[in-house]
């Protein structure tokens, strides 16, 4: 009998026990016990909801105890919501708290929109109110002489929140930046003008209205540095220049070429007309209108006019021996 007694005994234990572990398991006292202590009412059914629903509790309380000590009066479903939509609550909550301590007007489904959307929603709220500077790279632009001006802005921007969803991130306003420095460099007739006057190319670039669309919103561009760069109308005329060359090379040698075909076909249409010369004295002398004696003294005439062309050919040859011969003796 007391075997058994022992035996229930240990068996209640142990579901006690169970009970217990179960129940720490899904009520977080510790949270429990330090919301209470901060007066944010916060039931164990809420705890329990919160395991059940897959939702980490610590997630909630804690930037819950945040918000209501710094008397932003959110609440657990609103905090809740966000972090089920796969929001920051903890970052959202610090947001709120360092626009308020600024005295930004940020409500919680702004911020909580600006988190969603993939921004860092506290970062934006320091950068309204301590602006950034975005220094832009070395902006190539021409003047109207032709020189090259090597220009680096500084500018000075603050988070815009009301645009921040859906605005345009720092690339466009560096890709606007740019665009406006090479417009500005572009319409000066001269770079010693740019170079005189830098706060020109700023003023007018800031005139623009650059920040339309945008996240931000310009405060000021500054002109950091100018450097004068490659003389690009001196390069552009030497490459026309080059391709004009070219360019008469190539009708040049376009009309050597029709010469040399021309002089092929004279000479094709004189060997062709040489060869009718046979044909015709042959018809000549079968008619009789060419004696045979006529022919004789024909041959005899161009055997001695070929004779005279090979001695005068000697004779040039010769002389040219000679006057090289003279000349080599002279050196001597």
């Amino acid at each position: 009998m007391g075997d058994v007694l022992i035996i229930k005994i240990f068996i209640i234990v142990a579901v006690v026990v169970v009970l217990l572990a179960l129940f720490f398991t899904f009520v977080p006292l510790g949270l429990w016990v330090s919301s209470l202590a901060a007066n944010v009412k916060v039931s164990v059914f809420n705890l329990v909801g919160m395991r059940l629903r897959r939702v980490v509790p610590s997630k909630i309380v804690l930037p819950l105890i945040k918000s209501t000590k710094a008397g932003m009066g959110l609440t657990v479903n609103q905090l809740e919501a966000h972090y089920l939509a796969g929001g920051n609550v903890d970052n959202v909550v610090n947001a709120l708290i360092a626009a308020h301590r600024a005295d930004i007007d940020l409500q919680f489904e702004k911020a909580a929109a600006i988190d969603l959307a993939g921004r860092d929603v506290l970062e934006a709220v320091k950068m309204s109110v301590n602006p950034r500077v975005i220094e832009t790279p070395n902006v190539s632009a021409v003047a109207k002489d032709g020189i090259e001006l090597l220009v680096k802005a500084r500018v000075t921007v603050r988070a815009n929140l009301e645009r921040l969803v859906g605005g345009a991130g720092e690339a466009t306003i560096l890709a606007r930046v740019g665009e406006g420095i090479v417009t500005t460099v572009g319409s000066s007739h001269s770079h010693k003008i740019v170079l005189e006057n830098p706060d020109a190319i700023s003023k007018t670039v800031l005139n623009k209205g650059l920040d339309a669309g945008t996240a931000f919103e310009i405060l000021s561009i500054d002109i950091a540095d100018v450097d004068v760069g490659r003389n690009i109308g001196a390069q552009l005329q030497t490459l026309q220049a080059e391709a004009d060359k070219n360019i008469a090379q190539a009708k040049a040698e376009e009309r050597r070429a029709m010469a040399v075909a021309k002089e092929q076909e004279m000479r094709a249409a004189v060997v062709e007309a040489e060869a009718e010369v046979p044909r015709a004295m042959a018809y000549a002398l079968k008619e009789g209108k060419l004696g045979i004696m006529d022919y004789y003294d024909m041959q005899n005439v161009i055997a001695d006019t070929s004779m005279r062309a090979s001695i005068s050919g000697v004779s040039a040859t010769n002389k040219t021996v000679m006057a090289q011969d003279t000349d080599k003796k002279d050196k001597k």
